[in-house]
């Protein structure tokens, strides 16, 4: 059992230490991770983890960390899946705190930004594809993603809301 604990958590901490870009730009390695790698969890599992973290308060890369270190392996697992995917952000933001006012018009450190923020947005499009392939099962799944997408658009929703909504629709649509 230690074994499997010091395994989730050196999982996490590479997580947290190689992505950028918040919880959203994390799901495509923490899906390579605990899906294909690992095979802690089922593709269907992993996007069920998706929608609980996402609606409970935090941030997402926290949330699925501490769920799926649960999952595997308990409240010892859930601690070093969410100590592991923490530890490097919080080293570096305290770091980064310091220094950050120092250096925030050095040209290298904009240059990086830069050139870091275009593909932490093909992280989030790959992770949307990637699940995609497996929670769109029919029309009617699609029906309710494009809906709710719209209507996270137009009319501000809250993204809680927009869970639960599609929640419901689902017990509605399915069962």
């Amino acid at each position: 059992m230690l074994e499997k604990i010091i395994d989730i958590f050196l999982t996490f901490l590479k997580i947290g230490a190689f992505t950028f870009g918040g919880g959203y730009a994390m799901i495509p390695f923490i899906q390579t991770e605990i899906v294909e790698i690992h095979k802690w969890l089922s593709p269907n599992e992993f996007i069920d983890i998706l929608a609980i973290a996402e609606m409970t308060p935090g941030p997402i890369a926290v949330n699925s960390s501490t769920f799926v270190g649960y999952r595997v392996a308990g409240i010892a697992g859930a601690l070093a899946g969410t100590i592991g995917v923490v530890m490097v952000c919080i080293i570096l933001s305290t770091i980064a705190a310091r220094y950050f006012f120092k250096f925030k018009d050095n040209k290298i450190l904009k240059a990086l930004f830069n050139g870091i923020r275009p593909a932490v947005i093909v992280l989030i499009a790959s992770s949307i594809v990637s699940i995609g392939k497996v929670a769109f099962v029919d029309i009617k799944s699609i029906l309710i993603c494009i809906g709710i997408f719209l209507t996270l658009f137009k009319f501000k929703l809250n993204p809680i809301v927009a869970v639960l909504i599609s929640g419901i629709l689902g017990i509605l649509l399915y069962f």
